[in-house]
């Protein structure tokens, strides 16, 4: 490793009496009081130094800091904004997920940490705004600069200088040092709440982006996963319908899966569905879902769903039809479909259309703004956020959360449910992390929390290829990780691990597991017809030590981690078929040693 990237890559703490933050490649995180987080991050949006010339002329959205206001400790509190033409605003952060920036123009913004001591975050050189960024899944809310209103983006001219500046200033009384002591046990604790159980979403996958057909061994380890649904995106404007159609609608019926049907229109929607119609009576597909899209709609409208269920009702009358976005929730809480009457008294008045959607949808990916592991990690909570706010705008429809994809599939700005092909962007990367215990470990907290706040249905990822869940043929991008892992045809990622130890409690219950530290080790609760299994993942690249409540005298324990890899992605029924160990609980709860990225699954009876 160089100089420069070492330079740029060193992490490391900082202390001032209780005060705390990492320092972390040339921003800071996590700058907290004691164990009271003040600050989630203060970063860098595009350069380092803030005191320079432009050297040629161009176009920006936004050069120069940002600051992440962490969600648990900040949202529905009040806070003080001051603004730049030197008026101050008395104001709340966001209980609910704000649609548009709860805040502009500002100047500093001040909030009470505990009970006579306040933070205050100056700004300047800039005008900044802030924005919720749960609508992304970010756990935080955003005040950047550069405000989004016209002109968006902005001309910089040659010469131009730039200079900014943010100071983070805390005022009033000290508190007791016990008060705000940081000395915790490094130990973790997990218990699991035994009432107040939801269902386990229906789980399913999508059809492979590489168009190749999944093989004889390819589609037994997928049948291992009990998946609920096979995604397929139908364009009803394109010649190859019928074929896409035939050939997704073959492996669900493979895989014993319904078929999650996402229908993108054009504006000759009425000349589409009849042609649609023909073809799905044709192959007789079993419809699990139909997901109504238009290519030019952000959000889809009363008038699609209408065709929708005239048409599709004929074929499939008791499938449900669902509406929303093939974006981010940010679509859906800002261009609410027509759901009916709800309880907001801010909505704008909703069309009254006899024929309404019977689910709401949307997408998720954890990296529309960073992609580093941390930010991926603290994102999770946030899913549960927009199931939700969404439960409160879906008028109490069930909830699709289709697909969820580690890396975006196309830009966050994207004008609507498709990127236009003349934009000339490329497919979605693959992200190198999706055959890693760390992908494993991510999906078991996305499950967690989607399922414990009440979504319906998830669909995640793909079939097979660096996309999905197994291994479809070797190629460039494997031959770049082959030193670490073992992805030869056929090979499961570990992710697939996780995903078949839930397919087992197939339509059973999800028990709520609280962690006191739920950015380094999670925990999933199952409970099926006596069976209990409880799924602990460590999101960490460090060994960490947890302890969890358990009520049974004993329990079995399967570990997926770097010294079974090879084995469990490469002979994965061999390895899923070894019996597991047995644990006696001593005192009410066990004391569990995790590697780094480990999975755990403990069972409360021995597995057959």
């Amino acid at each position: 490793m160089n100089a420069e990237k070492q330079a740029t890559e060193q992490e490391f703490e900082l202390r001032a009496g209780p005060l705390s933050m990492r320092f972390e490649n040339g921003g800071l995180r996590y700058v907290r009081l004691g164990r009271y987080e003040v600050l989630r991050r203060v970063y860098v949006a595009v350069v380092f130094s803030f005191d320079g010339v432009a050297r040629s002329t161009f176009h920006r959205n936004r050069i120069g800091f940002c600051v992440l206001h962490p969600i648990s400790e900040c949202a529905g509190r009040p806070c003080e904004v001051f603004h730049t033409n030197g008026e101050t605003e008395q104001g709340l952060f966001p209980a609910e997920i704000a649609p548009h920036q709860p805040f502009k123009d500002i100047r500093a913004i001040t909030h009470e940490i505990l009970p006579g001591l306040r933070a205050t975050v100056l700004l300047e050189g800039e005008t900044f705004e802030m924005e919720d960024q749960r609508n992304w899944t970010d756990a935080s809310f955003k005040t950047y600069g550069t405000p989004l209103e016209p002109p968006f983006p902005v001309e910089v001219k040659k010469g131009e200088r730039f200079s900014q500046r943010v100071t983070l200033t805390l005022t009033g009384r000290a508190p007791e040092p016990a008060l705000i002591s940081s000395s915790e046990s490094p130990e973790i604790r997990l218990f699991v709440e035994t009432q107040a159980a939801k269902k386990l979403p229906r789980i399913g996958l999508g059809v492979a982006s590489h168009e190749k057909p999944l093989t004889e061994l390819e589609l037994a380890r997928l049948r291992a996963l009990n998946l609920s649904h096979l995604r397929v995106d139908l364009r009803l404007s394109e010649d190859d319908l019928e074929a896409r159609l035939e050939r997704a609608a073959a492996e669900a019926l493979a895989l014993d899966a319904g078929l999650e049907a996402a229908l993108f229109l054009s504006d000759e929607a009425s000349d589409e569905f009849p042609r649609l119609l023909a073809a799905v009576r044709r192959v007789r597909p079993r419809i699990a879902s139909w997901l109504i899209f238009h290519i030019a709609e952000k959000v889809t409208s009363g008038r699609s769903c209408q065709l929708a269920r005239e048409t599709l009702g004929q074929y499939a009358p008791d499938a449900p039809i669902g509406a929303g976005t093939n974006l981010w929730f940010t679509e859906l809480n800002r261009h609410l479909p027509p759901v009916g009457e709800t309880d907001l008294p801010d909505l704008p008045d909703l069309p009254d259309l006899p024929d309404l959607p019977d689910l709401l949808c949307y997408a998720l990916s954890p990296q529309v703004h960073a992609d580093d592991d941390l930010t991926l990690v603290e994102n999770l909570e946030a899913q549960g956020a927009t199931v939700q706010n969404a439960k409160r705008l879906s008028g109490g429809r069930p909830l699709a959360i289709t697909p969820v994809t580690l890396k975006p599939r196309f830009s966050a700005s994207a004008t609507g449910p498709e990127v236009p092909p003349e934009s000339g962007e490329l497919p979605p990367p693959v992200d190198v992390r999706q055959p890693t215990l760390f992908a494993a470990a991510w999906t078991l907290g996305s499950v967690k929390y989607l399922a414990e706040s009440g979504a319906s249905s998830v669909t995640y990822f793909e079939t097979t290829g660096w996309r999905g869940v197994i291994e479809h043929e070797t190629g460039s991008q494997l031959a770049e990780r082959a030193d670490r892992f073992p992805c030869l045809p056929g090979a499961v990622f570990p992710l697939w691990h996780a995903l078949a130890d839930m397919g087992e409690f197939a339509n059973g219950e999800v028990l709520r597991t609280p962690s006191s530290d739920a950015l380094k080790v999670i925990g999933l609760t199952l409970r099926q017809a006596g069976r209990r299994r409880t799924l602990i993942a460590n999101l960490t690249a460090d060994t960490q030590v947890a302890r969890l409540a358990s009520a049974d005298a004993r329990v079995w324990v399967k570990r997926l981690n770097g010294g079974n890899l090879r084995e469990a992605m490469l002979t994965p029924e061999a390895f899923r078929a070894k019996a597991s160990d047995e644990l006696r609980v001593k005192n009410g709860e066990l004391k569990l040693f995790l590697m780094p990225h480990e999975l755990l699954r403990l069972d409360n009876t021995q597995r057959a």
